[in-house]
């Protein structure tokens, strides 16, 4: 779990970022899922966009792809949701002492 002062400092991190992945008709397929997982082993903090024929709001979507992906809610925002897994080794984001 998180602490809010960790949760802001990576919502601050991710406002300079662009959207990654879209999540389509599909909704959150075992494809989409994937890729969020590479994407995650990648970068760790990724931004995503619900598309409006998903049938997901975006909250729903993070959700699922939380739990899905064993990952961190940072934020959700209209449309578009951030979300954090931090690597076991050479994580870009120190964010133990917050």
């Amino acid at each position: 779990m998180l602490t809010g002062k960790q949760r802001a400092f990576l919502r601050g991190k991710a406002n300079t970022f662009d959207v990654i992945a879209q999540i389509g008709k599909d909704g959150l397929s075992k494809a989409s899922l994937s890729g969020l997982n590479t994407a995650l082993n990648a970068r760790e903090l990724i931004k995503i966009k619900v598309l409006p024929n998903s049938g997901l709001t975006a909250r729903e979507a993070c959700d699922a792809a939380c739990e899905a992906l064993g990952a961190e809610p940072i934020q959700v925002i209209g449309t578009i949701f951030v979300i954090f897994r931090k690597k076991e080794k050479d994580s870009e984001y120190d964010i133990s002492k917050l």
